[in-house]
């Protein structure tokens, strides 16, 4: 049965970092895997979608709306713009976190962060601040690998060697807070 992930965000937040991990861990398990990435305006700020599916046989890439499995969101207003990609009974990882766009920092629109916290925890999403668990780690950068962790944990694919993965992909000073990332993003999600 094939699974379908869809991870999004704003340019900067490594969302395609995270993707291209969760791929290869999937592959080095042996599932059939394909992954697509779209970068729109990704340096400006601008959105950011990574679709990866896998399975026993994979033909596509792409999720079609009403196709995921999981939304892991990087950012909030992100999620309610993916919203229709989640299948009815799917699962939605936001990061409580916050990015003004262009609009909203020239004051021509304004961002109701309350609001779109509502409407997500009406629809089921699991809120966690992956933003604020990073910085007490010590490192904001690590915010992408505690919502990988928290991606695993949720998808049930602790049996895959995850700190072999982030150990052969990350940059060799970084590889120790990005293990500890992963299992705090793991641990936001326990019981789920």
């Amino acid at each position: 049965m094939t699974k379908s992930v869809l991870l999004v965000g704003v340019g900067g937040q490594g969302t395609i970092l995270a993707s291209k991990l969760l791929t290869i861990g999937l592959m080095e398990s042996g599932y059939d895997v394909r992954m697509s990435e779209i970068h729109g305006m990704s340096q400006r700020g601008g959105s950011v979608s990574s679709q990866v599916r896998y399975g026993d046989k994979v033909y596509s890439p792409v999720i079609e709306k009403g196709g995921a499995d999981i939304l892991v969101s990087f950012e909030k207003m992100e999620a309610l713009r993916w919203l229709e990609y989640l299948k009815d009974n799917g699962k939605i990882i936001v990061n409580d976190y916050q990015i003004n766009s262009m609009p909203i920092l020239n004051g021509k629109a304004e961002y109701k962060g309350n609001e779109i916290s509502e409407e997500l925890l009406r629809v089921g999403a699991k809120l966690i601040n992956a933003s604020k668990s990073a910085i007490e780690l010590g490192n904001p950068k690590t915010m992408n690998i505690i919502l990988l962790g928290s991606l695993v944990k949720s998808m049930n694919l602790e049996h895959i060697d995850w700190n072999q993965i982030i150990s052969d992909n990350v940059k060799k000073e970084f590889v120790d807070i990005n293990i500890e990332a992963f299992k705090v993003g793991m641990n936001l999600v326990k019981g789920e």
